[in-house]
């Protein structure tokens, strides 16, 4: 299968990303991961990304969209992929669908995940993460520490990054409705939007997904 996942920051993207791309045997294709990737191999396209992220500036489309398209043509991707922070808008989705078509492929679904705003602040902004390691994570509500504002693991000291922040929250998903969440209707207009609750333990939303994924490529 050949898949877009969409949803708010705090939606579980990255863990349900990593879950689906094992069970449905395709690679999953991370705006962050091409651009690490692309930098640690210093490539043309590496460099390109490189220079505007010391200056501040964001990378163009037409970088990221040159990134996911040779990632695409790997041979890991020949019978699909999963695509997860691209397109981050419609200019990206309507440069995708061009470049597939290019290619002759075709999407089979764009899956969405659906978290109410509320949700979201309390998933990030409750995050705690530990000084001396920060794979090291906790949640003030879902996994809170032993002892308040130590680590379990190290005794190191937990603290919340400033962009988890209630205040930063928000405006990052200011920034999703304004700029991501318009792909949805974009790719909605070709039938392709799959909507799945994204509420739940990470094993019956993986489930969830496969479901509906799965009624999804059986109704084309």
């Amino acid at each position: 299968m050949r898949i877009v996942l969409v949803g708010p920051p705090g939606a579980g993207k990255g863990t349900q990303a990593v879950r689906l791309a094992e069970e449905l045997k395709i690679p999953h294709i991370s705006t962050g991961d091409l651009f690490r990737a692309n930098i640690s191999r210093q490539t043309e396209l590496g460099m390109d990304a490189k220079s505007y992220m010391d200056r501040g500036e964001l990378v163009p489309d037409s970088v990221t969209i040159a990134m996911a398209k040779d990632r695409m043509e790997q041979p890991d991707a020949e019978n699909g992929f999963l695509l997860d922070g691209f397109p981050r808008n419609v200019s990206q989705a309507e440069a995708l669908d061009e470049l597939l078509t290019t290619e002759a492929i075709k999407l089979d679904a764009v899956l969405d995940l659906e978290v109410p705003e509320d949700e979201v602040v309390k998933r990030i902004a409750g995050r705690r993460i530990c000084r001396n390691d920060s794979s090291h994570v906790f949640h003030v509500t879902y996994s809170p520490p032993k002892k308040e504002g130590v680590c379990d693991v190290c005794g190191g000291e937990l603290y919340q990054r400033d962009d988890d922040s209630e205040g930063t929250v928000r405006k990052r998903l200011e920034v999703y409705h304004t700029q991501t969440e318009p792909i949805i209707d974009y790719y909605k207009a070709q039938g392709l939007v799959v909507t799945i609750s994204s509420l739940g333990p990470v094993d019956e939303i993986t489930q969830r997904a496969l479901e509906a994924l799965k009624r999804e490529k059986a109704e084309q």
